[in-house]
C-alpha cells in the first residue's frame, strides 16, 4: 500500500467518529495497539526535542526501506506518533519525504490540539523526514 493510500485509510477511518471525544479515543487505542518499544532503546540518542511527553523514535534502514519504532509516556502523544508509523513505516525515504501529513489536516487533528502538542507532533514528523534525509544520503553513498 503506498503512502497516499494509508493516509486515504487513515481519513476515512476517523471520518467515522462523529465528534472528537470519539476520535480521541481512537487515536489513544492506536497508540495502545502500537508495538512496545524495548526500554534499552528508550535513551538520550533517541529522545525527541521540542516535545512536551517524553518521545522516542528509532529508524532502521532495511532494503532501502525505512522502519521506525517509537513510543511516548502520554496516551494521546503515543496514539499520534502510531499514526505517522502507520502511514510512513516501512516506505523509502523518497516515498516519507514526497507524501507530506496532509492527511492530519483532513482529519482535523491540527484543529483539536493543544499548541505544546501541535508543535510535538511537528517534531515528530520532522523527525521521520531528518531520518528519511539522512537514509538516503546513506544510501547514495554505497
Amino acid at each position: 500500500m503506498t503512502i497516499a493510500e494509508k493516509q486515504k485509510q487513515l481519513v476515512e477511518e476517523f471520518e467515522q467518529y462523529t465528534d472528537w471525544e470519539e476520535r480521541y479515543k481512537h487515536l489513544i487505542e492506536l497508540g495502545r495497539q502500537m508495538p512496545e518499544m524495548k526500554e534499552e532503546l528508550k535513551i538520550d540518542k533517541y529522545k525527541l526535542d521540542g516535545c512536551q511527553s517524553q518521545v522516542w523514535i528509532k529508524a532502521e534502514l532495511k532494503d532501502g526501506r525505512i522502519y521506525f519504532e517509537a513510543d511516548s509516556d502520554a496516551a494521546i502523544v503515543k496514539g499520534l506518533i502510531a499514526l505517522l508509523l502507520k502511514v510512513y513505516s516501512g516506505h523509502t525515504p523518497d516515498e516519507i519525504l514526497s507524501n507530506p501529513p496532509e492527511f492530519l489536516k483532513q482529519i482535523g487533528i491540527d484543529k483539536h490540539l493543544s499548541p505544546t502538542r501541535k508543535n510535538g507532533l511537528a517534531a515528530m514528523m520532522k523527525q521521520i523526514q531528518m531520518y528519511a534525509v539522512a537514509f538516503k544520503t546513506l544510501d547514495g553513498k554505497k
